[in-house]
């Protein structure tokens, strides 16, 4: 009796634990930048989520560039990205479903703390690469048409110059690995704040170039349009693209710190 009892108990058990797993929302695919997975914002913030959804987030983490182009491809459910001229461009070309603001934080130079290129404490960007240039200092750019890369490509734009040389270093890397070679080659790179300070400890790099308004790093969440991919999950896409801006999504997102120090400042429009 006791036998029969327990094969009772247990098939009851299997049969709620299937009964729920068919109830489990679909994954969501994240095509997003490496600052935000670098840094270790997603890994505080998905676990959230992912409570409230009922299903998992798999994240995608690359250049902005490169986010876009795999939404454009419909190989993601939604992005998360920085490089707001190209989601604009993203955005007319029919790309996306909806765009909306999430947060911002800001860019910074970084580099040995000799300072052979005399930028420390400097306010003006352009003027700080005009000197990284001609100061013949190793710089080491992502070259990957990230988020990151593209600013890089205006400042030396604003300052007519075309970086070329020994002395400039492109990698086709992300944010991390970026900052690894500059610190073993003794040299200067552009980041996001929160990436630098995620890797700080490890490179001994320090932040030389800042507070440059030119230097604003906005985040925007964009999800598909659901006409020229109709199979994707746009309802999950949807749901995170909701709670990201929602109340809770903006504390979680404000709540992250390093150190100490908040590095992502909510700014989705109410």
């Amino acid at each position: 009796m006791k036998t029969a009892q327990t094969v009772r108990v247990l098939v009851a058990l299997l049969m709620c634990l299937f009964a729920a797993s068919l109830r489990a929302a679909p994954d969501i695919r994240l095509a997003t930048t490496t600052s935000t997975e670098a840094s270790g914002l997603l890994a505080v913030i998905l676990p959230q989520f992912e409570a409230r959804y009922g299903g998992k987030v798999r994240v995608v983490a690359v250049g902005s560039g490169a986010a876009m182009k795999i939404g454009e491809n419909g190989d993601a459910d939604v992005l998360l990205v920085h490089a707001r001229a190209s989601e604009d461009r993203f955005m007319a070309a029919g790309y996306g479903g909806e765009r909306r603001d999430v947060m911002y934080n800001d860019f910074v130079v970084v580099g040995p703390m000799a300072d052979p290129a005399a930028v420390r404490g400097l306010r003006d960007a352009v003027e700080a690469f005009r000197r990284l240039a001609t100061s013949g200092a190793t710089f080491v750019s992502r070259g990957d048409e990230s988020g990151t890369h593209e600013m890089e490509k205006s400042y030396w734009k604003a300052a007519g110059l075309d970086p070329k040389g020994a002395w400039y270093v492109s990698t086709g890397q992300g944010m991390g690995p970026v900052l690894a070679m500059a610190s073993e080659l003794s040299a200067y790179a552009l980041t996001d704040r929160a990436t630098h300070a995620a890797y700080r400890d490890r490179t001994g790099l320090q932040v030389l170039v800042e507070g440059d308004a030119r230097m604003f790093n906005p985040y925007g969440v964009i999800t598909l349009n659901r006409q020229r991919h109709p199979n994707l999950n746009h309802a999950g896409a949807q749901a995170f693209a909701e709670w990201i801006t929602s109340a809770q999504g903006q504390a979680a997102v404000a709540s992250f710190r390093i150190n100490g120090v908040q590095m992502f400042f909510p700014n989705a429009r109410k």
